[in-house]
């Protein structure tokens, strides 16, 4: 077929294509629409609504859509391939996402890396959070948003696939936008002249710093996953693009550990004072990429292991993130199943820490058995919020390989459960966490509960303290270089426990 130039209008708006286009790729350009699984029709998350000359549904809309979903018109954008002149609606999100920015600082001393304003900035696989400092230490202003980097999937994997396939530009673009648009936005909160900030600290994992600073991913894709740029430097704000900034604002990138330890958990590290605190510590951030660090004597070991997006709401057919009208709670009454929706609002889907409730919820109902089986296939936790069969297989999946990782870690080290004397849980899923249902289902080990020790956002606490006191790098990056990475793809003790652990 002869390629012709074409309409795809877009809830009003006019996109020029050429017939053959996906209707997806020209979606997500611009962040109208994100695709969790990077296109790939497996998560059913693009859904729009679509009429005009278009292809039909193929097989994976058919599994996905039910009949009603696919006679009014909706279609899932990665499926959709634009045929001639076309029209398309995007459902709207109601509700601002649930961001958590909140993070304990331990004591230290104060050298600011700037003298006008300063930003600390952590770059989430889901989550962007920022804030604005003034000289003496204090918050003038903070902000948070949704990564922008969602439209090319919701996983590393998948986004440094869309990267090595000619998006990497666009993805750099994106996520620097943001940046740019939350400093600005912090800058006229605190009443400051554009550009007023002269420093800035940017954390995130490994593969967020390199998307962010079109550093080849490639390296990261395979065996060995050697991760050539682990960071820990300083760059001009111009050469990032980052208007918001002074052009000569230096621009700190903590040090990453290894390709899938980053500089997020270093940040973590450094706030959670572990490293200071005698005998044996654990620390987690429990997202789309579990990773552990170890402190045992005077060793710090580390680990990542992909636990997969299901408690950041992308993998589960009603997921979504912590925003109005997720269900994030949920109990049993007297027998039966209650829950809470945020605010207040009808019930359109669950998030992370109501995904782990319910499922310890169905676990104490017997409506659910160890092995995994759902007796009704899907259950309902809030009409219409319910999960399947298959949602549950995501939860067992995710959940066990953190807790195996967790394990993995300890033996490695010599040490088990009885010798960890605190376990920190960070990040913004851990925060919302109801840490007895996460023992419950077998997220964490039950032996550790009692020593757990919720940080909030610890990576942007870590990256605040190193914007505060530029002494605490030369620190931060010698406890990177001492790391020593628990490599768990072929690790037999993390093959059996994650087995084990599959159970709930």
């Amino acid at each position: 077929m002869t390629e012709k130039t074409v309409t795809v209008t877009v809830d009003g708006i006019p996109h020029v294509c050429e017939t053959g286009a996906v209707l997806g790729d020209i979606l997500s350009r611009d962040g109208s629409l994100a695709m969790p699984c990077g296109g790939h029709g497996r998560c059913g998350k693009c859904r729009v609504r679509a009429s005009g000359e278009i292809s039909p549904p193929d097989e994976k809309e058919t599994k996905l859509l039910s009949g009603a979903e696919l006679e009014a018109g909706v279609r899932l954008a990665c499926r959709v391939t634009v045929l001639g002149d076309c029209a398309v609606s995007i459902p709207q999100e109601k509700g601002s996402a649930r961001i958590r920015t909140e993070g304990e600082l331990p004591s230290f001393e104060m050298n600011p890396a700037f003298s006008r304003a300063g930003a600390a900035v952590d770059i989430g696989t889901t989550t962007l959070a920022a804030r604005l400092y003034g000289p003496d230490g204090s918050i003038l202003a903070e902000d948070t948003r949704l990564n922008p980097e969602s439209a090319f999937g919701a996983d590393v994997i998948t986004r440094m696939e869309a990267a090595l396939a000619g998006h990497a530009g666009e993805i750099a673009a994106s996520v620097r936008s943001a940046v740019n648009d939350m400093i600005h936005t912090l800058t006229r909160e605190a009443g400051l002249p554009e550009g007023s900030p002269d420093a800035a600290v940017i954390t995130g994992n490994t593969v967020m710093l390199y998307l962010l600073t079109g550093t080849d991913t490639e390296p990261l894709t395979h065996a060995p996953f050697h991760a050539p740029r682990l960071f820990g430097e300083t760059v001009r704000a111009a050469e990032l693009e980052l208007d918001s900034l002074d052009p000569e604002a230096a621009v700190y990138f903590p040090p990453c550990a290894g390709a899938f330890v980053g500089a997020d958990m270093l940040c973590s590290l450094l706030s959670s004072d572990i490293c200071r605190k005698s005998g044996t510590r654990l620390l987690t951030d429990i997202g789309t990429n579990g990773e552990m660090i170890l402190k045992h004597g005077d060793k710090l070991y580390a680990a990542s292991t992909a636990a997969g997006p299901a408690f950041e709401g992308a993998g589960i057919s009603m997921g979504m993130g912590g925003r109005d009208g997720a269900v994030d709670r949920v109990r049993v009454t007297d027998g039966v199943i209650e829950a809470h929706v945020i605010g207040d609002a009808e019930p359109v889907g669950i998030c992370g820490s109501g995904l782990v409730d319910a499922v310890a919820a169905l676990l104490e109902t017997e409506l659910l058995d160890e092995t995994g089986y759902l007796e009704d296939d899907p259950a309902v936790i809030l009409d219409p919020v319910c999960l399947t069969q298959d949602d549950i297989r995501a939860v067992q999946l995710a959940k066990s390989a953190i807790h195996a990782g967790l394990r993995t870690l300890l033996v490695t080290a010599g040490a088990d459960c009885g010798d960890v004397k605190e376990l920190g849980v960070a990040g913004g899923f851990g925060s919302y966490l109801d840490i007895r249902n996460a023992g419950a289902i077998g997220l964490l080990p039950e032996e550790l509960l009692p020593k757990v020790r919720v940080l909030g956002n610890a990576a942007l606490a870590g990256a605040s303290m190193l914007l505060l006191s530029r002494d605490l790098r030369e620190e931060c990056e010698a406890e990177a270089a001492r790391v020593e990475l628990v490599s768990l793809a072929a690790n037999p003790t993390f093959a059996a426990e994650y087995m084990e652990r599959m159970m709930f």
